[in-house]
């Protein structure tokens, strides 16, 4: 086993405990000062509170790591699909600043898995529970054999989005009016961020992939591997699309709607 993978199996553990011990510990002490409301949420809202404030902490720490590695990582963007530094036919260098952070993802998946479990009644969702484990299964060929680093990164782009997603729930639990601009302005951001991060990417991810498709490297990754690379890849764009949908209704309704009836209100008076 390669040093850099060894140490990737230590950062996702440590990920995992880092995320339980800020879930138990930290967000229960830091939200009240951050939020009065906090305090008067019952026990399954609370739950869900410090479980998003992790969530959002892990995206931003993730999201913003993914985008240094895009535009600053060469060896990465040279070769999206090497194996490791001693491959020849490998780019230079060893992917381990995506492995680094996929390990950082993994801990955090495994944490979610648990918490999903261990509040199944309240949190329990078993299309995540779906979602984490196929994202473990292709994020484990690229800790353990250093493979699909590119992709992977592009991948975790998405968690940019999510932040927003889970401001969103924070308003609601606070009761602050869907109409309020606070919460207009969020729902702009995360319909922006959303096509951007999810949507947008489509075409550019898919231009790589088939530039790749068919190579002496891709052969190279077996079967087993290639299945993790395209087929979770297809089952997400379909989500992301379907989600993109409900966002876009959703913002519809919170922003023009309520003016489509003002409008009709004086036109009638």
């Amino acid at each position: 086993m390669e040093e850099s993978t060894r140490l990737g199996y230590c950062i996702m553990a440590s990920s995992f405990v880092a995320f339980q011990f800020l879930f138990s510990a930290v967000s229960p002490q830091l939200s009240p000062l951050l939020s009065r409301h906090y305090c008067s949420l019952p026990a399954v809202k609370k739950n869900e509170w410090d479980s998003r404030c992790v969530s959002t902490l892990h995206a931003l720490v993730v999201g913003l790591f993914c985008v240094y590695i895009l535009l600053f990582d060469g060896a990465v963007n040279a070769n999206p699909i090497c194996r490791s530094s001693s491959d020849s036919l490998c780019f230079q260098g060893d992917p381990h600043l995506v492995k680094l952070n996929v390990a950082i993802t993994c801990g955090y998946l495994l944490y979610d898995l648990l918490l999903l479990l261990r509040y199944w009644k309240t949190l329990g969702d078993s299309l995540f529970v779906c979602h984490h484990l196929v994202a473990l299964y292709a994020y484990g060929y690229v800790l353990s054999r250093g493979v699909l680093a590119y992709f992977a990164n592009f991948r975790l782009l998405s968690e940019l989005s999510t932040p927003f997603v889970n401001l969103r729930w924070f308003f609601d639990a606070v009761g602050q009016p869907r109409s309020s601009w606070f919460v207009l302005a969020n729902g702009l951001a995360m319909t922006v961020v959303f096509f951007l991060v999810r949507i947008a990417v489509i075409p550019s991810y898919y231009a790589r992939v088939l530039a790749w498709y068919g190579t002496p490297e891709y052969a190279r990754l077996g079967l087993a591997v290639q299945v993790a690379w395209i087929v979770p890849s297809l089952a997400l764009e379909v989500l992301n699309l379907i989600w993109m949908y409900k966002i876009i209704r959703g913002f519809y309704r919170a922003f023009c709607r309520p003016r489509e009836r003002k409008a009709a209100c004086s036109h009638g008076d």
